[in-house]
């Protein structure tokens, strides 16, 4: 059996006295986890070099190493990247990134505790009262003391200035690390301190400059006048040092990132730009996952997606609860995981990306989109939509990419996905063909989320009294207003949005209709889209006509009456004084395609024949098979194939196929006779029912 590498001898007190150059090799005597604040797991080490033991604390991107079982009592770590934190006068080792080298069972020399000074003697008594991980807070990976006045710093980073404290009370064998300077990218308060990585920040830290190579993320806010103050200085990509700003706990509410504080600036904060001359600070981080895991992902979480884009649709307009308009685009992303995902652009990004993704596929080619802080949306399944923090980067240059398209030209775009969004990229609903009876029936839109199907029908009646509303037409941030506004005594439109006194308006509609198909007649609601595609007119021109012309009026309403259409619907249950009730809005309202409805009608047929009656989602106009009954099963009233007939029906093996039946009920409505089906009917010859 290989012996056990030599342990780093009294690296443990060099580490004390400063010395940053280390990377020492030290046994674990002890592994167990920290009862945190937080849910995350928290796990502290007990290490030796064989002489003295230090209490450490292991970060928590390794703690896949302990529960992976790499990490364990006896094991021989070498620490590439550490932080020493002193709480309370004790001494703990932050290991922020290692690499197990060995393994030994049995303890390497005879350590014992390394005391610093008095304070910590004292500290070590107060120990013995208070369990060390109830005075711990962790965070991040770091340990959070229980008052600035009680703790420094020393970072494997960067060697410690001078100061009172910046020495511990046992002399090293060796003079300390020289100091340097720093360039990068710094967020620091007045004085001078210790650097740290952002992982290792805390409100305790009394004085602290951050500097990271490692890819730590850390919001920082402003508000009113300081963020009037510093936003034309702040450009996206480049490097800045921020000085004197507040550290605060994390508002998880609108702090997605995974550090527990953010920075606050203040009056007294500074932002200089800094010179890109800093290659250890990296752009831009991402933790990507695999879009097969965004399935089983909480909704409402955050994540990071880098796929190959395999479609884009074209940018909808979206009108909000609140009356606003907003844009919507939508890409189909694929990756090596098996399944693809739709990525949801809302507002600037469907102009921006959205459009060099569009040019992209149109031209033929595939780029590869790398989404940063998208929010999972259990809406259709899983999808990722862009909030206003998110970031969108088109064939970025990073390693991960490089590997997808070497995947995706090797072989990879001929492999079948599965989606795990339920809306198609080209903004086609997963629609399912109901008719009228089964809305109610099958309690559609009352789950708390919508439900888009499709009903053909006709319109029997057309609400006239009130079809229309006066709109504001002024431009707020980029769109029309659309609010509704009042006229005033003075003839003078007024918008209470804008607070602005109009002298025209706007007509929109919001025409109420009653559609009916063989099952029943429900209300639905077309907004102006919708509407004018219905009705043929804009809502100025008809409320012109209202009154005046009415039989240019009556003329436009008697023309869409009892015409059948493909009824698009949204069907959601709202709230209006107090009461629930399931309200259908008109998406779109197409003319029918015969030739296509004739197919979904044979196609029912068939799969009822097959014994295969389930709805089917369409596709367009009609492509797919229609359900002809309500939930209640099949009704004489209701049904193309009463239930006697149905199981007849059911005994066929195939549409073409023949079927001995023997029951007396199934006969041919063709001749009359029984034993055969019409497409077997002696009178049709040898032709076959199509």
């Amino acid at each position: 059996m290989a012996s056990a590498p030599a342990l780093t001898s009294n690296s443990i007190s060099a580490i004390a006295g400063g010395d940053t150059n280390l990377r020492p090799l030290l046994q674990v005597l002890d592994v167990k986890e920290i009862k945190a604040s937080q849910a995350d797991k928290r796990f502290r080490l007990l290490l030796s070099d064989g002489s003295f033991v230090q209490q450490s604390v292991l970060a928590t991107q390794l703690n896949s190493s302990v529960l992976l079982g790499e990490i364990k009592q006896g094991s021989i770590l070498q620490l590439l990247d550490f932080v020493c934190l002193t709480i309370r006068g004790l001494r703990f080792l932050m290991v922020l990134n290692m690499e197990v080298i060995g393994f030994s069972a049995d303890t390497i020399g005879h350590p014992k505790q390394f005391l610093f000074n008095d304070k910590e003697a004292s500290g070590k008594a107060i120990a013995q009262q208070e369990s060390t991980s109830n005075d711990m807070s962790m965070r991040n990976g770091c340990a959070a003391p229980v008052g600035p006045a009680q703790q420094s710093v020393t970072s494997t980073k960067s060697p410690s200035t001078s100061g009172p404290d910046a020495r511990p009370l046992v002399s090293p064998s060796y003079e300390p690390a020289p100091i340097y300077s720093n360039k990068g990218p710094i967020a620091r308060n007045q004085a001078p301190a210790r650097i740290l990585p952002i992982v290792a920040l805390t409100p305790y830290v009394g004085r602290w400059a951050i500097k990271d190579g490692d890819g730590g993320e850390i919001r920082a806010t402003c508000f009113n006048s300081i963020a009037d103050q510093f936003m034309d200085k702040i450009e996206v990509g480049k490097l800045y040092m921020v000085s004197k700003g507040k550290l605060r706990p994390a508002e998880r509410s609108f702090n997605h990132m995974r550090h527990d504080y953010e920075i606050t600036l203040e009056n007294s904060s500074m932002i200089e730009l800094l010179g890109e001359d800093d290659d250890s600070i990296p752009q831009q981080q991402f933790k990507f996952t695999p879009i097969a895991a965004i399935e089983n992902a909480d909704e409402n979480s955050m994540v990071d997606v880098l796929g190959i884009v395999v479609g884009v649709s074209p940018t909808n307009t979206i009108l909000r609860k609140n009356g606003t308009e907003t844009e919507k685009r939508t890409v189909q992303l694929r990756d090596a995981s098996g399944c693809s995902v739709e990525i949801t652009m809302w507002g600037s990004f469907c102009a921006r990306e959205g459009n060099l993704l569009q040019e992209a596929c149109n031209s033929g080619q595939t780029p590869i989109l790398a989404v940063k802080a998208g929010r999972i949306s259990a809406f259709s399944g899983k999808s990722v939509g862009t909030i206003s923090s998110t970031q969108l980067l088109v064939d970025p240059d990073l390693l991960e990419a490089k590997q997808l398209r070497a995947w995706f030209e090797g072989g990879g775009k001929a492999s079948s996905f599965q989606p795990i969004s339920h809306e198609g990229c080209a903004g086609a609903r997963g629609e399912m063909r109901k008719t009228v009876s089964q809305i109610k029936d099958e309690g559609l839109g009352r789950s708390g989320r919508p439900d888009w199907v499709a009903v053909k029908g006709s319109i029997s009646f057309v609400k006239t009294d009130k079809f229309c509303y006066t709109a504001c037409p002024l431009i707020v941030m980029d769109r029309p207003c659309n609010r509704k506004v009042t006229i005033r005594s003075d003839n003078k439109w007024y918008c209470d949005r804008c607070d602005k006194l109009l002298d025209d308006c706007e007509y929109r509609y919001l025409l109420s209709l009653q559609v009916q198909d063989h099952t029943g007649v429900t209300w639905v609601t077309a907004f102006q889209e919708a509407a004018e595609d219905i009705l043929g007119v804009s809502a100025k021109e008809l409320q012109s006509w209202k009154g005046e012309e009415d039989w240019r009026f009556e003329d436009v309403i008697h023309k869409v009456l009892f015409t059948q259409r493909l009824f698009k619907l949204k069907v959601k249950e709202e709230t209006y004084n107090d009461e629930l009730s399931v309200k259908c809005s008109v998406l779109r309202a197409e003319q029918l395609n015969y030739h296509s409805e004739n197919k979904v009608v044979l196609d029912s047929i068939r799969s009822l024949i097959v014994g295969d009656h389930q709805n089917q989602e369409i596709a367009g106009n009609g492509s797919s098979v229609p359900s002809f009954s309500g939930a209640a099963g099949f009704m004489s009233s209701n049904s193309p194939v009463s239930p006697s007939k149905y199981t007849a029906v059911k005994s066929s093996r195939s549409m073409g196929g023949s079927a001995n039946f023997s029951s007396s009920n199934s006969s041919c409505f063709k001749c009359g006779k029984s034993g055969h089906w019409v497409k077997d009917c002696p009178s049709q010859g040898s032709g076959r029912f199509r």
